[in-house]
């Protein structure tokens, strides 16, 4: 689809409100043409002496103005009562001018917050859906940049850019039709200039296209830079490294203010040479218009309500040609906003997917590969199986593919090849939805949002009692410490949970995974942050919740593991060894080597 047919897909729905607002246009254009046109019957009415010609009155806006204006208003009499009857048609005119003025930007004001709304609600929508592999492709700034800045330049397109166009087309063609009917020689003359004008922005628009594309880009690197800091200020302050992320985030502000400049220059170098060219067409005017009027054939009071007519239009003209150019931040933003949503969405339910409400037997990976992207093979051929209430871990050295054989079982990624099953079912052939609200997860890094600890807890299960959540906390070991905070489960924690310790967003985090009591836990790093104290409670809450449950425990503390029914030790995506702790204990193989060897440090760490 063309981009122009996916913006008016945006703008269908609220046609009423656009239809509304051009009538409404359209009649603003003809009270603004009638205030020039009542110029005619004022200077007529002051320099009665020199009113039209013969040759004049056979003109048609003089045989229409007889008609209308010329009904009410008494030239014959006194000069000033006609003056003040003319004044008061014009008090008229203008009143229901700016009516309608009233009515186009408050009708074009509604459309514009709904497509913006629409606009928005779809690209966050399909960001929520999209897979965590385009999360790790794509700069967050990036794609905050989308869902404010772009969309916002998109707005501005669609009315103010949109509502001038519409606007001015109405009044050049209004004030057109008055001209023709005053003189269609001089309607000629005052075209001379127009089409120079009108070239003036054509070679300006590829140019603009390409300079507004990078001042969004940047535009969105610098919403990221500001991002990464807000996430990474920790960092920051314990690196000493203030002063080289100023020195970073000013490089792209003034990379920034240079091609907006640059954008600019050309925006505005046309702005003036449109406006000299209608000075030149109004000069010529001037010069023909004289000898028109000399030579008998327009009176003086008409030329004056051309004059008027022919300077009005020209600020349409000027509006007309610079579209293309004026438009340009909003048509770049709204390629990139659609080039969001075409981004694919390669985590979905497959067509006729089966509901999974259970999980009653076990789950099997068979012969599962993976890989991210085009990169290596994160995972090869990995088999086993875990049944029902057993307890399996994953250990290994970093990058070894732990953490992504749990992110394949929640399906954040596809297997590459092989299948995982859950009771028989390939998990992508059953619903999304069905196979995570089987899951509790939690994992390494702590995810709280700025609200309530109650709410935190019960984020996963927005529907549950206070008495609920006060259970999961206490089986998380995390209800003392929340009632202890200044407005107990009331209490804010913070943007990312600032406001409290590591090891207690780890216990909230994992209140909330029991809080749904689903039948398969995942624990990816659970434990890494917490202190040997909030680990052992937590190793405690765990083994007491172990019944009646599957659980995976993702670990680097081999400590936490000692308990499982089935250890698979992973090595550059594969398994290479397999059994419980004595079993594995026995080979003296890769196994015990780790074991050992973080036994060995534990001294050095603690001394």
């Amino acid at each position: 689809m063309s981009l122009n047919r996916r913006i008016l897909s945006y703008l269908k729905p609220h046609s009423p409100a656009i239809f509304l607002a051009v009538v409404a246009a359209a009649i603003y254009a003809l009270f603004d043409a009638a205030v020039y046109v009542l110029l005619i019957p004022f200077v007529e009415a002051i320099f009665l002496d020199s009113a039209s010609t013969p040759e004049a009155g056979d003109n048609l806006m003089q045989r229409i103005l007889d008609g209308t204006v010329y009904r009410w208003v008494d030239l014959e009499g006194d000069q000033l009562v006609a003056v003040g009857q003319i004044i008061v048609l014009l008090i008229i005119v203008f009143l229901f001018k700016n009516l309608f003025a009233f009515g186009r930007a408050y009708v074009l004001a509604h459309a514009e917050q709904g497509v913006n709304r629409d606009l928005r609600d779809a690209v966050y929508d399909h960001m929520v859906e999209l897979d965590l592999g385009f999360f790790g492709r794509t700069r967050a700034g990036q794609i905050v940049s989308r869902l404010t800045t772009e969309i916002e330049q998109f707005r501005m397109l669609v009315t103010r850019e949109m509502s001038k166009l519409i606007s001015a087309v109405f009044e050049f063609i209004v004030a057109l039709a008055a001209m023709l009917l005053i003189s269609w020689k001089l309607t000629l003359a005052a075209f001379v200039v127009i089409p120079a004008a009108m070239g003036i922005w054509g070679p300006l628009v590829n140019v603009l296209r390409r300079r507004d594309r990078r001042v969004l880009h940047l535009g969105g690197e610098v919403n990221a830079h500001i991002f990464e800091t807000l996430s990474g200020i920790r960092l920051v302050k314990s690196a000493s490294a203030e002063e080289r992320e100023r020195e970073r985030f000013h490089e792209l502000t003034a990379d920034y203010f240079r091609q907006f400049m640059r954008a600019e220059f050309a925006r505005s170098l046309a702005a003036p040479m449109t406006e000299m060219l209608a000075a030149l067409g109004t000069v010529v005017l001037l010069w023909y218009g004289a000898r028109l009027v000399v030579a008998g054939e327009i009176g003086p009071s008409l030329f004056v309500g051309f004059l008027g007519l022919s300077l009005k239009l020209y600020a349409p003209v000027k509006n007309v040609a610079k579209f293309p150019a004026t438009a340009q931040p909003g048509l770049v933003a709204a390629e990139r906003v659609f080039e969001f949503l075409d981004a694919p969405i390669v985590v979905e339910d497959a067509p006729g997917a089966l509901p999974l409400e259970s999980f009653d037997d076990a789950i099997v990976f068979d012969d599962v590969s993976f890989a991210y992207g085009d990169g290596d093979s994160a995972l090869e051929d990995v088999s086993f199986t875990v049944p029902k209430g057993s307890v399996v871990a994953l250990v290994g050295r970093s990058g070894a593919g732990k953490s992504t054989v749990v992110d394949l079982l929640s399906r954040f990624f596809d297997v590459s090849s092989g299948a995982i099953r859950i009771d028989g079912h390939d998990v992508r052939e059953v619903g999304v939805h069905d196979l995570r609200s089987l899951m509790g997860i939690v994992s390494q890094e702590t995810v709280l949002f700025h609200d309530t600890v109650r709410a935190n807890v019960a984020y996963g299960r927005p529907d549950a009692t206070d008495e609920q959540v006060e259970a999961a906390a206490r089986a998380a070991h995390a209800h003392d410490f929340i009632v202890e905070m200044p407005e107990g489960y009331d209490t804010l924690v913070g943007e990312r949970g600032v406001e409290i310790s590591g090891g207690q967003r780890q216990r909230i985090a994992i209140a909330r995974a029991l809080l749904r009591d689903p039948p398969i836990l995942i624990f990816d790093e659970a434990t890494s942050s917490l202190d040997t104290e909030s680990e052992r409670l937590i190793q405690d809450a765990i083994e007491r919740l172990l019944e009646g449950r599957t659980v995976f425990v993702v670990a680097h503390r081999l400590s936490t593991v000692q308990r499982a029914d089935q250890i698979l030790v992973l090595e550059a995506g594969r398994v290479v060894e397999r059994g419980d702790h004595a079993t594995l204990m026995a080979r003296s193989g890769r196994y015990k080597r780790l074991y050992e060897l973080q036994f060995e440090d534990v001294p050095a760490s603690t001394g």
